[in-house]
């Protein structure tokens, strides 16, 4: 016959045993909790006394004496940790009162908070940390700030602790560091092994995937990982070291609802090989929602980038900075058949091959009235771009750019070549400036879309009316 289970205790609960008088007990510990007011040191003195007294009439066995010992240490610490429960009881009652929100509105005010503060308002009290446990705070999950803290452990948890509320996830560290750093990211491509647990359903929820930096990058843990988001509609990877085209099969075939990609390689640009661009441009053609595509430092010729160009007739926010192969000859091929494209931003900054006769026949084709929704192009390079004459750069090309601003006044166009001294010009590295730079462009450009949006329809309504975005302050234990 199988013995019963022991009944559970909580770890901080005072062992009851059988047959225990409990209001004896009750009526001992509530004397001494009724001692009368008296100086600490006559209170101190009085224990010494009784202790020294028990001693003295205990077995001259110093093993009773030390057992004697033990057992007053055991009472003194269960007196004092029934102390400090109380008082954490009395304090959450007391913030409980105090505070002037309700529960759910609380869970909704740290559902906005990022990741860091939500962790440091659930050590504060208990009231705040039986709130930040909800499901819904950990919605937008962000460890970019705590990339030193943030392990596998961690961010399991935190996906955990999510669930089916899982909606956005950033890891990593944004800012690469040069050389070696002993405070490296502990995250490589494997820590989003959770996304595919219970048959992919937490994968299935999450819309924003931005990873920086994780290295190494497995490539097969990330393309699992991908292959569970099928409703991912913004997908940042920054510090790819090597562009496969697994990548972008696995895009292709299971994430078809993404709006906004930006991928950026990391060490020395190959040119892209041609089952690459292949699974690139196939993704992209088959990718109907896409509107903003950024690839920087991809090894893009121009042939390339005509294609991708001619397929990604969505696409508004187009970035190829830091091609270390792109000419520009590809804006000249695609201007007449891209006259009616909804390009309105096209970012080509750093490229060191590209070339001044080149950006000269690009500017002719936006005043003959190619790319007609173009807004902003920006173009500009630390090195200036490339001459005709062989092996020279220009700094001063000859634009029109006083026609232009005559003929489309709407157009913002930035070529800025600053003549900088070699020591100073950085070529390989997309920084931390060159990276806010990038985000800022494309937040400019969602406000301006959004504008035209709400134009569209206050103009779709008027017609109607006619005819009709420092250390982590947590315990890392706590989190686990």
């Amino acid at each position: 016959m199988d013995s019963p289970n022991p009944p559970t205790q909580s770890p901080n609960s005072v062992r009851t045993l059988p047959g225990s008088n409990h209001s004896h007990t009750d009526s001992i510990i509530s004397s001494l909790l009724s001692f009368p007011d008296s100086s600490t040191i006559s209170i101190s003195c009085s224990f010494d006394r009784v202790l020294d007294r028990a001693l003295a009439s205990a077995s001259a066995d110093e093993s009773v004496q030390d057992r004697l010992v033990d057992r007053t240490l055991e009472l003194a610490s269960l007196l004092l940790d029934s102390t400090k429960r109380c008082f954490r009881k009395r304090a959450s009652v007391h913030n409980s009162n105090s505070w002037f929100l309700p529960p759910e509105l609380t869970i909704k005010v740290f559902s906005m908070l990022d990741t860091k503060s939500l962790m440091q308002a659930a050590v504060c009290c208990t009231m705040f940390n039986k709130c930040a446990m909800d499901r819904l705070c950990y919605s937008h999950i962000d460890l970019t700030t705590s990339a030193r803290y943030a392990d596998k452990g961690v961010v399991s948890t935190m996906i955990n602790r999510a669930g089916k509320e899982l909606r956005s996830l950033k890891l990593g560290r944004v800012v690469r560091t040069a050389g070696s750093d002993s405070t490296a990211p502990l995250l490589s491509g494997s820590c989003l092994s959770p996304l595919a647990y219970n048959h992919g359903f937490l994968g299935s929820r999450l819309r924003s995937l931005r990873l920086y930096n994780l290295r190494p990058m497995k490539y097969r843990s990330l393309c699992d990982a991908l292959s569970v988001c099928p409703n991912i509609t913004d997908l940042r990877i920054v510090g790819l070291y090597n562009l496969t085209e697994e990548l972008f099969n696995s895009l292709t075939k299971k994430c078809r609802l993404i709006e906004n990609l930006f991928l950026e390689t990391y060490g020395y640009p190959r040119t892209l090989e041609t089952k690459t661009g292949s699974s690139l441009v196939e993704f992209v053609t088959n990718c109907p929602n896409l509107t903003s595509l950024t690839l920087i430092r991809f090894g893009l010729t121009d042939d390339w980038a005509r294609n991708l160009a001619e397929s990604c007739r969505k696409v508004k926010y187009l970035n190829l900075s830091r091609s270390p192969t792109i000419k520009g000859r590809f804006l000249r091929e695609v201007g007449p058949s891209c006259k009616e494209s909804l390009l309105k931003t096209l970012i080509m900054r750093n490229c060191p091959k590209l070339q001044e006769k080149e950006m000269l026949e690009f500017c002719n084709s936006l005043l003959t009235g190619n790319f007609k929704f173009i807004r902003h192009i920006d173009v500009s390079s630390n090195r200036g771009l490339a001459s005709s004459d062989r092996g020279k750069r220009c700094n001063k090309p000859n634009f029109p750019l006083e026609r232009l601003k005559e003929e489309r006044s709407d157009v913002t166009f930035v070529a800025d070549f600053p003549p900088l001294p070699s020591s100073e010009k950085r070529y390989g590295v997309c920084d931390e400036e060159e990276l806010r730079l990038i985000e800022m462009m494309e937040a400019e450009d969602d406000e301006v879309d959004d504008e035209d949006d709400s134009d569209e329809e206050s103009d779709d309504a008027s017609d109607d009316d006619e005819s009709e975005d420092e250390d982590m302050g947590f315990n890392v234990d706590y989190l686990l």
